[in-house]
């Protein structure tokens, strides 16, 4: 049974971080006309892409719970790190679904909120809970480590880039011209 759970755990997590990076950088391209045909595509994908995203990552954190009371408990062999290190990596994992859950509140009950704290503001969490995702792929993701370096950082190095260019558009830093 643990071996299973360890398994549908690694695998949510496999499909849940691509999936998130995706929303994200639709999220990115999804208010900003300047990107033009990106910005059309985002618009007609973000949505659907963020909610399959929050589904999975909510299968992840589930599975992830009971993988970790396994882990806890001593019902599985303890990972190649300490247990302290193990339950920090669970905690910044926690960290990024509170974010998330908040993100999506801010878009699917804006009434909630109120200024300064407004729908944008708060939906704009999912880059914290995002940032905090990617600490937690790489600090406890058993299946990340040889892709830390080659794949994770630059990907997040481009979702960075396409940010910042977003915001010195979004100033009038660049016109919409140079962006495009």
């Amino acid at each position: 049974m643990s071996q299973l759970v360890w398994l549908l755990d690694r695998g949510a997590a496999l499909v849940t971080y691509p999936a998130l990076y995706l929303a994200v950088l639709t999220g990115v391209l999804y208010n900003t006309e300047s990107f033009g045909v990106l910005h059309e595509a985002a618009r007609r994908v973000h949505i659907e892409l963020s909610v399959f995203a929050m589904t999975v990552t909510l299968l992840h954190a589930g599975l992830g719970v009971v993988d970790a009371w396994f882990v806890v408990t001593g019902q599985v062999p303890a990972p190649a790190y300490s247990i302290p290190y193990f339950l920090g990596g669970v905690a910044v994992g926690s960290g990024a679904l509170l974010m998330l859950v908040v993100a999506v509140l801010g878009f699917t009950d804006a009434k909630r909120f109120q200024r300064p704290w407004g729908p944008r503001v708060v939906h704009s969490f999912a880059y914290a809970g995002f940032a905090f995702g990617t600490i937690h792929a790489a600090a406890i993701g058993t299946d990340m480590t040889g892709l830390v370096r080659p794949l994770l950082g630059p990907s997040v190095a481009f979702l960075v880039y396409v940010l910042l260019l977003r915001l010195l558009v979004f100033h009038g830093i660049l016109s919409n011209a140079t962006a495009s």
